[in-house]
């Protein structure tokens, strides 16, 4: 019992920090990561809030994931959209006043929430529980047409990519700066996160 509840621990402290990471991305307003693009696009072109959008693309992906892979839905990565909508509204809101007055200010902003983010995800991961179906997309992409990750990844990237674009979403440098530095900065969290774990459990 402890030792699941230690890895609960990780992942629900882990969501609740890449919800963190990614609204300091988002209003660092120098370009959100696609996906997070895509939701903010819907929010300002349909209304609801980004939190909300993130909970319904996230259950569009989890039925299509599973039709894709041919499997039942992971119904547990309702969880990880769940905390992550409602934890994104949450910091949005808190920092509903906050602008940056310089663009150094917006890359360090930016550069901060991207940092936030791999130490979300290196947390949320080690557990291996249920993944976000974003996550979820790129392996089931993977997994049914033979796929490398990275090939997989860039499609599903790409696919949040063209329809942020279209609905006006904050696609900018940032939005390539964070393509480049999340995968990098998640390996330097990762054997640290891993390791925190381990001592806990034992």
């Amino acid at each position: 019992m402890k030792n699941l509840l230690i890895k609960l621990f990780f992942y629900i402290i882990g969501l609740v920090t890449i919800s963190l990471g990614v609204t300091l991305t988002i209003k660092a307003d120098l370009g959100a990561g696609a996906w997070d693009a895509l939701n903010v696009g819907l929010t300002e072109s349909f209304g609801l809030t980004v939190g909300t959008w993130v909970i319904i693309i996230g259950a569009v992906l989890i039925i299509s994931n599973a039709l894709i892979s041919k499997s039942r839905p992971d119904l547990l990565a309702v969880l990880t959209i769940l905390v992550l909508g409602k934890m994104i509204d949450f910091w949005m809101s808190a920092f509903a006043e906050m602008s940056m007055n310089s663009w150094i200010a917006q890359l360090v902003l930016l550069l901060a929430g991207i940092l936030v983010i791999a130490f979300g995800v290196s947390l949320y991961i080690q557990p291996q529980f249920s993944i976000n179906p974003v996550d979820g997309f790129m392996v089931a992409l993977q997994k049914r047409f033979g796929l490398s990750l990275t090939a997989a990844k860039t499609l599903t990237e790409t696919f949040a990519f063209i329809f942020a674009f279209t609905l006006g979403g904050p696609i900018g440098v940032g939005t390539f700066i964070i393509l480049l530095g999340i995968g990098p900065a998640i390996h330097f969290f990762d054997h640290r996160a891993q390791k925190a774990m381990k001592r806990m459990l034992s």
